[in-house]
């Protein structure tokens, strides 16, 4: 018996060295596994993209505002130039008479705050003079109101900015896993930029029926979050663009055309061609296009296409 093994010793060791099989390894996820964890995703996505939707409108508003105030603050530096090039002349005159006292170097600051402690300083002259050194006085004061202005906008945009870059980052780690996911089920739809989409034949009328023609021209162009077209769209991107062909101005996010109809609503069972469409918790709309229809622009690695109503699983419309 020397020199042998125990049976029970000889299986762990066994069981020590055997290679770990496919069997122990984590098993490859099955397509229903694959296809619910997309659609958990889209959910996802959906929300993350409307928070970069908004997060990009507020700083495309916050920068407005800046350079509008920025380029008011311009022009009231070229008004102030044009004052105190004046008050120079007149100082001029005044030295060349006598009469300059401690007032001249007081234009020759580039410093608001400087300018106006100077100003304060002076307090004789004659009632033409006093005028205008008032007139000089206020535009100095709105010039600095200007300037300081526009120095809390500029902070305002740049705080902004870097929320839209933080939610971006977000939403771009989300959109690598779904395109991940739908290579690996083989569903992976680029589509076409340049697609002519299809032609509208429904029971629209009116603006409903210009809102819908242009959205099935879309049909085909691929979904991109943020897009606003031409050339890919994503859901709100999609219902602003076609109901602005017909003339209806709407909020750029899903939550934000929702809010905009808020007494607009109509009833699911009375939906007419044109009316917007929700799922997904009010994170995704598209637009009803008659006889059970519904256009819209899905999620990444789609493009935009009709679907039935029964699919679509709305849970709310506004009729714009």
């Amino acid at each position: 018996m020397r020199g042998r093994v125990p049976v029970a010793a000889g299986l762990a060791a066994v069981v020590l060295l055997t290679p770990m099989t496919g069997a122990e390894a984590d098993p490859k996820p099955t397509v229903a596994q694959a296809k619910a964890k997309l659609s958990k995703l889209n959910e996802q996505a959906d929300k993350l993209v409307d928070r970069y939707n908004a997060a990009n409108e507020k700083w495309k508003k916050s920068r407005q505002k800046y350079l509008a105030i920025n380029e008011d603050y311009k022009k009231q530096n070229v008004r102030v130039e044009a004052l105190r090039s004046g008050l120079v002349s007149m100082a001029v005159s005044s030295y060349q008479v006598g009469e300059m006292g401690s007032w001249g170097g007081v234009f020759y600051s580039s410093n608001p705050d400087a300018m106006l402690s100077g100003l304060a300083t002076l307090n004789h002259m004659s009632a033409e003079r006093a005028g205008r050194l008032r007139e000089y006085e206020g535009a100095i004061k709105d010039l600095k109101d200007r300037r300081d202005q526009s120095k809390v906008v500029y902070k305002e945009a740049a705080d902004v900015k870097d929320e839209l870059a933080g939610e971006k980052e977000k939403v771009d780690k989300l959109v690598r896993e779904q395109m991940k996911l739908l290579r690996s089920l083989g569903t992976f739809n680029p589509g076409n930029p340049n697609s002519a989409g299809v032609v509208y034949t429904g029971p629209a009328s009116g603006n409903a029926l210009e809102a819908l023609q242009f959205a099935y021209k879309q049909v085909g162009k691929p979904y991109r979050y943020g897009g606003t077209g031409p050339g890919a769209w994503d859901c709100s991107g999609l219902v602003q663009a076609a109901w602005a062909a017909a003339g209806v101005r709407l909020p750029r996010t899903s939550y934000e055309q929702w809010a905009w109809g808020a007494s607009r609503r109509v009833s699911l069972d009375e939906l007419q061609p044109g009316d917007l469409l929700w799922h997904a918790g009010y994170g995704h709309v598209g637009i009803y296009a008659g006889d059970g229809k519904v256009v819209h622009a899905p999620q990444t690695g789609d493009v935009v296409k009709i679907v039935s109503l029964a699919e679509y699983h709305a849970i709310g419309a506004v009729r714009p």
